[in-house]
């Protein structure tokens, strides 16, 4: 890794009152350190690698001011939701909606990972309503804007505003990624749509559902199946997905053979913020920051364990500091004494980020020895 990494990377500091600044770049950790005791940011961002040090960018030409490097970036917002989603809005979350978070998860990592070949992941809980995905394979960081903006094009599938009901729309032959998503809302989805949400519960609802079916007379007769038999969410998915089935037979039905799951993934499927991934100048907070609205740590997920995880859980800074106030206090190589973060609540996930850091440099010395080796043969 080249020396000036960390020297022309831009960070970004929220102050009190909401007093922006970006731009902010330091020569090593002692003076990051020194200019965050100074200033005490609500919130840190972090930026791209520039071609020369962004506290210099007014100082230099635009054009030879240039984002070099970063990382392919995801920005799941649960606002986003909120139009399948009816137990909370806006920034507000609960265990009813959360599994929209842990399906974006599941789908996202295995495409990334899969479809892509990537392997160094970290997710990180934004710290209120929503989740980030750092992608930092060495391919994944040097991507130009096309290829970030090809991949999130790659996983969109939810597309159109507030006025389009039918907003996933399949081709006639499923694309295996598309698949692996159905096949992991299909664990998830009936208990989300009829203990979590109640989605079909009444009229409201499901009319809102049925107008994401491409056929009008089936639309009419859901709608009396539904006054007149269906009775709660379970049922009248059950009448739905028959509906759809007897309807292949007697409709056209196979110019969209896939309406259920068009269905399923317009309720459930990541919805992606593309401009988040696809530009290099664009800012993502910092892992481990503390959320100002909530106080929540902004932590590291592990996606393997994704299920376990409480977002209401997760360590306040208030509560670190009545914990750390109970730690003892521990010396390191030089003797300095310290309180050692990994004995409080924030511990585990400061493992998860660790295990991720060391399997980063294990590819990175991975590489340097494969290099010296093909140097050696010539």
């Amino acid at each position: 890794m080249p020396k000036h990494y960390f020297s022309h990377r831009e960070f970004s500091f929220t102050l009190k009152d909401d007093v922006y600044i970006r731009y902010l770049s330091f020569t090593d950790q002692q003076d990051f350190e020194k200019e965050l005791q100074k200033k005490c940011p609500h919130k840190i961002d972090l930026g791209a690698v520039y071609s020369h040090r962004p506290k210099d960018q007014k100082t230099i030409k635009s054009t030879a001011f240039l984002a070099q490097e970063k990382e392919l970036v995801f920005d799941i917002d649960m606002t986003d939701y909120d139009d399948v989603r009816f137990c909370c809005s806006g920034a507000d979350i609960c265990r009813n909606c959360w599994p929209l978070m842990i399906m974006a998860v599941k789908i996202l990592d295995r495409a990334l990972r899969e479809d892509f070949g990537f392997q160094h992941i970290l997710w990180v809980y934004s710290g209120r309503r929503g989740i980030h995905c750092w992608v930092c394979d060495e391919t994944a960081r040097t991507l130009t804007a096309q290829g970030r903006s090809a991949i999130a094009e790659y996983l969109t599938l939810v597309k159109g505003g507030e006025t389009v009901s039918r907003k996933v729309i399949l081709p006639d032959k499923l694309h295996p990624s598309i698949r692996h998503a159905v096949d992991i809302i299909s664990k998830y989805f009936l208990e989300y749509i009829v203990k979590k949400q109640d989605l079909l519960g009444d009229e409201e609802k499901w009319k809102k559902v049925i107008a994401m079916i491409p056929y009008d007379q089936l639309k009419s007769v859901l709608a009396e199946d539904f006054v007149t038999v269906g009775t709660n969410t379970s049922t009248r998915w059950a009448i739905i997905k028959q509906r759809l089935q007897n309807a292949k037979e007697k409709l056209d039905l196979y110019k969209y053979p896939y309406v259920k799951e068009e269905i399923m993934l317009q309720l459930c499927y990541p919805r992606l913020d593309i401009n988040v991934s696809k530009g290099l100048n664009h800012l993502l907070k910092s892992p481990f920051c503390i959320h100002p609205k909530t106080g929540r740590v902004c932590v590291p997920m592990d996606p393997e364990k994704i299920d376990d995880f409480d977002p209401e859980q997760v360590p306040t800074v208030s509560g670190l500091l009545e914990e750390l106030d109970k730690v003892d206090l521990v010396e390191d190589d030089q003797g300095k004494k310290f309180r050692d973060y990994k004995k409080t609540s924030l511990g585990r996930y400061l493992d998860i980020f660790d295990s991720f850091l060391k399997g980063l440099e294990s590819s990175r010395k991975g590489k340097l020895i494969e290099q010296s080796d093909m140097k050696m043969e010539f």
